[in-house]
């Protein structure tokens, strides 16, 4: 079986008041897209690597992969118009059979343990998503007001999202909803069900500048002090 990683990053640093795009600003001393990419590479399943990059970054991502001496292995891909478009032009590369796993860039902390628990899920089930449980009441927004939801009952989706190569192919030949908001949507519309496991309170996305912040906070607890 062969294993494969889409790492989308075609984010903006529009939230981040950030004229960089977000997964290239420092983290610990290197662009945040090198972890991300770090902790597929350190999965025991060792997945080829496929980047979905606007075009217009490609010479960017070169130009810090030497100037940080960053020579994981990996392809970069161009990203289309939306997310969905940029899994599916990562999904193009890939001939055969095997198993995906789907993963936005600006979540720099998931661990290799995650990734390999859901490669192994995906392999046995067909697929694989990660959540974790809210620890806040949650309301949901109605045109008369707002009303509580059991917070019991609800996951908030993480990546990655794993899946069959051949399962996630078939589910991206629909044509683009605007309710498609991760790959897991775009399964489901197509008549799956989605298997879903516990995720990592560290596996944040980093999309505000407080995110940063909390990200470099867990990343100096998993140091080693000297």
């Amino acid at each position: 079986m062969k294993y494969y990683a889409i790492i989308v990053a075609g984010g903006s640093g529009n939230r981040m008041q950030s004229i960089i795009a977000k997964q290239f600003l420092l983290l610990d001393g290197k662009p945040i897209l090198m972890h991300t990419i770090a902790a597929f590479d350190q999965s025991t399943y060792k997945p080829e690597i496929l980047l979905v990059l606007n075009i217009h970054q490609h010479s960017y991502w070169e130009t810090l992969c030497l100037k940080y001496s960053f020579d994981i292995p990996h392809k970069i891909i161009s990203g289309g118009e939306q997310r969905f478009h940029s899994v599916k032009n990562g999904l193009k590369v890939i001939k055969g059979k095997g198993i995906v796993a789907v993963h936005d860039a600006v979540r720099p902390l998931v661990s290799a343990a995650l990734i390999t628990r859901s490669y192994q899920v995906a392999e046995e089930t067909g697929n694989c998503i990660t959540g974790i449980k809210p620890t806040d009441s949650v309301r949901k927004i109605t045109v008369q007001g707002n009303e509580a939801l059991n917070r019991a009952e609800l996951a908030l989706i993480q990546t990655p999202q794993t899946f069959h190569v051949s399962l996630l192919k078939k589910a991206y030949q629909a044509p683009f909803r605007n309710e498609f908001t991760d790959d897991a949507s775009v399964v489901e519309y197509a008549g799956s069900k989605i298997n879903l496991i516990e995720g990592e309170r560290e596996n944040i996305k980093i999309t505000y500048p407080e995110d940063l912040e909390i990200a470099a906070v867990f990343i100096k607890k998993r140091t080693p002090a000297m």
